[in-house]
């Protein structure tokens, strides 16, 4: 199967409120991730754009839920990187009840991906995050970024550490580099297969 090719990508909206929203007028494939996790570099790697969605060294530089539009048919949404802890505990809870909103209240979410750092274990904000996703009911994957950094000999075991602390097995956690773009079409076929089922 020919992997999905993106001719069209941009930002057409960057929600600090509930009320900052688009309307619900195309599916929608939702980032969740850690602060500095790589989610700004998936984005450009899936759009094959350079910069469409700003990388930064700083963790914590999304504060607003950024709507991509992919193709004028459906949104690329990045939500605020959760567990950045140089931030006040106020911008935190801020950025909490954002995700919230967002999550719990629109009907054109798809599937979400949720975004780890295949090097490490998954903290416990990761943790929350995938049981949530779990009791929310939604159609998710959980994608390792950042895959090129580890040798190849190693990455086996380094996936089964993931999905152990995401209740997960491990062919359940796509693993994905940026830099060399692996994973890149496996994610644009469960992408496509999501959207085949969307009612137009």
């Amino acid at each position: 199967m020919k992997a999905m090719k993106i001719k069209k990508a941009e930002l057409v909206k960057s929600a600090g409120c509930k009320k900052d929203f688009p309307p619900e007028r195309f599916p929608e494939v939702v980032l969740a991730g850690r602060s500095n996790v790589g989610k700004s570099s998936l984005i450009n790697t899936l759009a094959a754009r350079r910069s469409l969605a700003k990388t930064s060294n700083t963790p914590g530089k999304t504060r607003s839920v950024n709507f991509y539009l992919i193709d004028d048919s459906w949104f690329l949404v990045d939500l605020p990187g959760y567990g950045y802890a140089r931030v006040s505990r106020q911008v935190q809870k801020k950025w909490g009840s954002l995700i919230e909103d967002y999550l719990a209240g629109r009907k054109t979410i798809i599937m979400v991906i949720h975004v780890v750092d295949l090097r490490h274990e998954p903290p416990e904000q990761d943790r929350q995050m995938a049981a949530w996703l779990r009791h929310a009911a939604f159609s998710a994957v959980v994608v390792a970024t950042k895959a090129d950094k580890i040798s190849r000999g190693k990455r086996a075991k380094q996936r089964e550490v993931v999905a152990r602390a995401l209740d997960l097995a491990p062919g359940e956690v796509l693993l994905f580099s940026s830099q060399t773009g692996e994973g890149r079409d496996d994610l644009y076929r469960i992408i496509e297969q999501k959207l085949a089922l969307f009612p137009r």
